[in-house]
């Protein structure tokens, strides 16, 4: 009989709260502007204000990861065909010091939780060409041509749920 796996050191939850939610723009911050170079003033967008946001802290509280969920009409505009039961999942940010612990995995189940909790039955999302891996494993499958977000490659995928 093997051991028990380790409990992780985070958890993940819905960012009910403003400190959540200031923490989860801390992290696209400290990722999208700071480390890839995204401008600022893209960065946040009039979707941030009905979105569901997510947010992984370690115990202590530290923030290590967001991302947010479009549903309605701001998901009908981001998703390839326009459909009002695909959601979108999008703002999938991990802080350097967090990577490779399960926190991206974690915050896309939170992002797919919340999608079935609202009646969707597929999620949609933008990914960086260099994470299509990282989403294919999550069962996610890209379509359509590659085409440029903010200077950096993108690949549109979807996942049925």
């Amino acid at each position: 009989m093997s051991a028990p796996s380790p409990a992780p050191v985070y958890e993940v939850r819905v960012a009910e709260d403003p400190a959540d939610r200031e923490a989860c723009f801390a992290v696209r911050k400290d990722v999208f502007v700071a480390e890839q170079k995204v401008p600022e003033d893209i960065e946040y967008d009039a979707y941030d204000a009905d979105a569901v946001h997510v947010l992984a802290v370690r115990a202590d509280g530290v923030p290590l990861g967001t991302g947010r969920l479009l549903h309605g009409a701001a998901a009908t505009a981001k998703n390839g065909d326009g459909d009002p039961a695909v959601g979108s999942l999008g703002r999938l940010a991990v802080t350097a010091n967090a990577r490779g612990l399960g926190v991206g995995a974690a915050l896309v189940r939170a992002v797919e939780d919340a999608a079935r909790a609202r009646g969707l039955t597929a999620v949609d999302l933008h990914a960086q060409t260099h994470a299509l891996g990282f989403y294919e494993r999550l069962g996610y499958q890209a379509y359509g041509p590659e085409f440029p977000d903010a200077g950096i490659p993108h690949r549109a995928m979807r996942r049925p749920l």
